[in-house]
C-alpha cells in the first residue's frame, strides 16, 4: 500500500522523485526503491514523506483513506468506532470533520496534543 500511495501522492503534487529526494535530503533512488517496494522508510522519514506531500502517514500506509486530493476520509476501524460513540453530538462532529478546512485541522490537533500533555 505504501509504495502505491507514496508515487501517487507524489504525482498528485507534480513533484518528481528528485524533488521529493532533495526535499528529505535524500537520493532519487531512496525514492524510487520506497516506491517499487525494494525497501520501506523508517519511522522517521515515513513522517517527513508524510509532511512534505501534505498528508498523514496513515493515508501512506493504508490506516486511512483519506486523501488531500479528493478531502473523503474513511478509516477502516470506522464501523467499530462509530458503534463505540454513544454521544449523538461526538458522531454528528466526527462525521463534520472530514469537511474542515486545513488550517482547522492544525488547530485541533494543536489543542488535541495540549489535552494529551496536561494528562501526563
Amino acid at each position: 500500500m505504501l509504495r502505491e500511495r507514496l508515487k501517487q501522492r507524489r504525482k498528485e503534487l507534480k513533484l518528481t522523485q528528485e524533488e521529493l529526494a532533495a526535499k528529505l535530503h535524500t537520493t532519487k533512488a531512496t525514492i524510487s526503491n520506497y516506491e517499487s517496494g525494494y525497501s520501506n522508510p523508517p519511522n522517521k522519514t515515513l513522517k517527513e514523506l508524510a509532511k512534505h506531500l501534505d498528508t498523514s502517514t496513515d493515508y501512506l500506509l493504508g490506516v486511512s483513506t483519506y486523501s488531500p486530493s479528493t478531502g473523503d476520509m474513511s478509516v477502516k476501524e470506522e464501523p467499530a468506532f462509530y458503534e463505540a460513540i454513544s454521544d449523538p453530538e461526538l458522531k454528528r462532529w466526527y462525521k463534520e470533520l472530514p469537511k474542515s478546512d486545513e488550517e482547522d485541522l492544525r488547530k485541533l490537533r494543536k489543542m488535541w496534543d495540549i489535552i494529551k500533555n496536561e494528562e501526563k
